[in-house]
């Protein structure tokens, strides 16, 4: 009897010890050839909050980033982030858009952000269940991550992770986001190209969405547009391109398109990626999306140094003492906000 519980425990042990025994080198050379498998434990280092993890997950990002920089920019992945109203398909576009580019020759990657329970932190993480016939496909990967909370479903880690799935050859990156009207700037300023999505007939479109989304978005593709929806699709488009062409936009040389298309019919997604090339060939030319990739790495910098700082501040042990007794002052009234936020500044200060 004692044999069976032994040989079952046996393989976990040695995978263990196994992953223990992986150097940073070891993580970089099978990110670089391509390996799955660490390509995936690469993203779980990257992702986790564990101190050994998160040094180790920078010695890896710094030895891949000088790989990168061997790249020339018109090897680089396009990076591609889309978003949408609730209910648009978005999941559904990506599966279609994706097997389209797979079979003209791409490896795709997809950064597919799933919402988190703000009750349990819990996270459905079903995007592989969604796109059935991507999740196959052997020239595309896609990692499901939880939002964790964070505005506009963009997890921290994120931007480290696209820089992960470059290394790994993949030369097309899709982010996809909770959904519009939330945070959506974070997921524009950390790629090439911000597509929204809409459906068509959803009301009046314009009062539906947030005009900051209009502002950064680089296209609008209006979805379902087939069948009955036609007609309502075309009324859209309409609308929109009235709207965008009075509002000032990321960049001067890109009026963005509208465009119709439908998912579940594969029709339009040609047009949409047509464009979506000339969007790059056109700002690659003009010298702005190097410039744009310049301007994400300080952002990424700066983004990282306030959630570092707001690490320190929540563990810091006089914060820790001292907050459950302001939140009580502040809840029952005899704490004004300003005075509690001086006072917790200054346990952190001590």
């Amino acid at each position: 009897m004692a044999i069976g519980p032994k040989a079952a425990i046996a393989p976990t042990t040695a995978r263990a010890s196994t992953r223990a025994a992986l150097t940073v080198d070891d993580y970089v050379d099978g990110v670089v050839s391509g390996n799955r498998t660490m390509l995936g434990r690469t993203i779980t280092i990257i992702e986790s909050r564990s101190p050994r993890h998160q040094d180790m997950a920078q010695e890896i990002l710094l030895k891949l980033l000088n790989h990168l920089r061997a790249f020339p920019n018109s090897k680089r992945a396009h990076r591609i982030g889309i978003t949408g109203v609730p209910g648009v398909g978005k999941s559904t576009f990506i599966e279609a858009f994706g097997c389209d580019l797979t079979r003209a020759g791409h490896k795709i990657a997809v950064l597919a952000v799933d919402p988190s329970s703000t009750l349990s932190g819990g996270s459905i993480l079903g995007d592989k269940t969604r796109m059935v016939d991507l999740s196959v496909d052997p020239n595309a990967f896609i990692r499901p991550s939880p939002s964790s909370g964070t505005l506009g479903g963009v997890t921290r880690a994120t931007r480290a992770t696209m820089v992960v799935c470059e290394a790994a050859g993949f030369d097309i990156i899709l982010v996809e986001t909770v959904g519009a009207g939330q945070n959506e700037v974070a997921v524009s300023e950390m790629t090439d190209f911000f597509l929204v999505l809409m459906l068509p007939g959803a009301g009046d479109e314009l009062q539906g969405i947030k005009k900051g989304i209009l502002e950064i978005a680089d296209m609008i593709a209006v979805n379902k547009a087939d069948g009955g929806n036609e007609r309502k699709a075309k009324q859209a488009a309409v609308h929109y391109r009235n709207a965008l062409k009075i509002m000032k936009h990321t960049s001067p040389n890109w009026l963005p398109p509208v465009v119709l298309c439908s998912a579940l019919k594969g029709m339009g997604l040609d047009n949409l990626w047509q464009q979506i090339v000339e969007h790059k060939d056109k700002l690659t030319e003009t010298g702005e999306l190097q410039a744009k990739r310049r301007r994400q790495r300080v952002r990424w910098m700066w983004s990282m140094l306030e959630n570092r700082l707001m690490d320190s501040f929540k563990h810091h042990p006089q914060v820790i003492a001292r907050l459950p007794s302001i939140e009580r002052d502040v809840a029952e009234g005899r704490l004004t906000i300003t005075l509690a936020v001086e006072q917790v500044l200054e346990a952190f200060h001590n």
